[in-house]
């Protein structure tokens, strides 16, 4: 029995989440090596991992076999655009905080006023990634330890998580441009 190309895995993706699931088997110690190569974090990498088969995921419909099968190109143009973007978004913060003169929290005490409509805005995530979110992100543990507790996997422990930010990141820019 022959396993399938990356290229049938992901069209088999489109309607059968199992398929995808077995390209992210095939692929997952590779990007997050690719990741932690050039961040040297671990958590960073494990992020910009999640980040990349999540885009792979919304991607996976757009994908053209043009490699005789092979999807690996494809998925590591994905994980450098990821690591671009996240490189940009850093030092273009860190530009905007220079040129407006902002203080860093080590020399000044944070400004709350940013988590006001914080809880509201939990309570309307999905359970499964609120509770994510929760253990890591407030109770600060390594995904591991997250998915022990959701019963699940480090992986889809660290989607729920990517998920569940990328949601509330959406609803604080919509309200930041509503007036």
């Amino acid at each position: 029995m022959t396993l399938p190309t990356d290229a049938e895995l992901l069209s088999s993706a489109r309607t059968d989440a199992a398929a995808f699931r077995a390209f992210y088997d095939r692929y997952a110690e590779r990007v997050f090596g690719y990741h932690l190569r050039r961040t040297g974090d671990r958590e960073a990498a494990y992020d910009l991992t999640a980040e990349t088969f999540a885009q792979a995921w919304l991607s996976r419909t757009r994908f053209r076999d043009r490699l005789a099968g092979t999807a690996g190109p494809w998925l590591f143009a994905i994980a450098r655009n990821v690591l671009v973007s996240s490189v940009r978004l850093r030092r273009l913060e860190r530009s905007a905080c220079e040129r407006l003169d902002v203080l860093t929290e080590a020399q000044a005490g944070p400004d709350e006023t940013w988590l006001e409509g914080l809880d509201e805005a939990l309570e309307e995530l999905p359970s499964g990634q609120l509770d994510a979110i929760r253990l890591r992100v407030v109770d600060e543990l390594d995904y591991p330890e997250v998915a022990r507790r959701l019963d699940t996997t480090p992986e889809a422990a660290r989607v729920r998580v990517h998920r569940g930010l990328q949601t509330l990141r959406l609803r604080f820019r919509q309200r930041m441009e509503t007036p």
